[in-house]
């Protein structure tokens, strides 16, 4: 953030004339609408963006794989902790049981991410 912008200018809009500059800071690769508005005013150039709707999904797809590999590998991270803390060999037993299913759960969901990259290399190499 530059330190020197200390003036600021209110402005009032209409619905119609926001949601239109909205649309287009959103079709930017400005990351916040104030420096989409700089740069316009200022007739700084702007990037657009164009947005490839399965490239979205493929990544939409990608983040909901993170989130169950950051469970798995919480819940991963608990059993080992856990396996540290054992007293009797049946615990130890069950204790591997739910492991091979955590095991073979984070395989499928590495696999499911592996198909995932091999599609968006695809379509990044048409």
């Amino acid at each position: 953030m530059n330190s020197n912008r200390t003036r600021t200018i209110g402005l009032r809009l209409t619905p119609e004339e926001y949601a239109k500059i909205e649309a287009r800071w959103k079709a930017s690769t400005c990351r916040k609408l104030s420096d989409y508005v700089r740069h316009s005013l200022l007739d700084k150039p702007l990037t657009a963006t164009f947005r490839n709707q399965s490239i979205d999904d493929c990544l939409t797809e990608m983040s909901l794989l993170r989130t169950e590999l950051n469970h798995i590998g919480n819940n991963f991270n608990q059993a080992v902790k856990r396996l540290h803390m054992l007293n009797q060999i049946a615990e130890f037993r069950s204790w591997l049981m739910a492991y091979e299913v955590e095991k073979i759960t984070l395989f499928n969901k590495v696999d499911e991410i592996k198909k995932q990259v091999q599609k968006i290399a695809e379509k990044w190499l048409q």
